[in-house]
């Protein structure tokens, strides 16, 4: 069958920054298997596919290369850039139905807003595993990592400078150890998104990393849901001041991403995230998917 699809770079506004995702209309009803050989094919870290929703607007399926996921978050700002750019959007806001819930999404100018779900926090990971997952020493890390999810769980772990943050390297061994001690079922199924306190660039408060394990690529430029539970992390440990900040990721691989996050609700506990930021669509086409594998 064939079905129209976009390649969008999502936080960013130009071409080749930010995150690459494509968005296959019309495809959500594809089996698990085709799915993932597209994104295998794709060599992108995440695709969405969009079909009819019975309890909102669209209903959006997400997979890496090796599973279907509840909810990610640059695939959403790329979604949502797409169906805007098609003319499939009407007016400034849109509900999708995903497998974390129901998410909405607001466009101001040139900004897609999505409103995260409350975070989960989960429970706290051993410093030492965390540093070894990453290839550093236990004095890198700054406090006591935790499992945090706004709809997709990570391992959110701040580090005390840049240098750290930029020489984290998995050690993929220790990974599964980790995972094994935070309830992940797979190598996966829960990286460790590392946070500097401190911008890529003057405009950023926070740069992070996402480290990912095969099949996906090696490294995630721009990982919209993971900035949101770090976000919930920084201002329930009071980490962050500001209840609205600019999140960066992305630039020592090239491709500069940039988020604007907001706090919903109590610094404790929110009620939830907000995180916007743009989306460039890069390429327009179709695609021809088979039914089954």
């Amino acid at each position: 069958m064939q079905f129209d699809f976009d390649w969008v770079d999502a936080f960013s506004a130009r071409a080749f920054g930010g995150n690459g995702c494509a968005v296959v209309h019309g495809g959500a009803h594809l089996p698990v298997d085709v799915c993932t050989a597209y994104v295998r094919e794709t060599s992108l870290v995440e695709c969405t596919f969009t079909g009819p929703s019975d309890v909102a607007d669209v209903h959006v399926r997400y997979f890496l290369a090796s599973r279907e996921i509840p909810f990610a978050g640059h695939p959403t700002i790329a979604t949502v850039a797409a169906l805007r750019d098609r003319g499939l959007m009407q007016g400034t806001a849109i509900t999708l139905e995903t497998g974390a819930g129901l998410v909405r999404v607001t466009v101001e100018g040139d900004m897609i807003e999505m409103t995260q779900i409350a975070p989960e926090f989960g429970v706290k990971a051993d410093p030492d595993l965390v540093a070894a997952a990453l290839s550093l020493p236990s004095d890198a890390i700054v406090g006591t990592p935790q499992k945090v999810s706004t709809g997709l769980p990570f391992c959110v772990t701040v580090v005390r400078d840049r240098a750290a943050l930029e020489a984290a390297k998995l050690d993929l061994p220790a990974l599964a150890a980790l995972g094994k001690t935070l309830g992940a079922d797979g190598i996966d199924m829960l990286e460790p998104f590392v946070v500097h306190l401190g911008g890529a660039t003057d405009a950023g408060d926070t740069f992070s990393r996402l480290l990912m394990a095969p099949p996906s690529p090696p490294e995630d430029p721009f990982t919209g849901s993971a900035t949101g539970a770090m976000a919930a992390y920084l201002w329930h440990h009071g980490l962050m001041e500001k209840d609205r900040f600019v999140a960066e990721q992305g630039h020592g691989m090239g491709r500069p991403g940039q988020a604007v996050v907001t706090r919903v609700g109590d610094r404790q506990a929110p009620d939830g995230i907000r995180v916007a930021g743009q989306g460039f669509v890069l390429m327009r086409g179709t695609v021809d998917l088979p039914e089954t594998l």
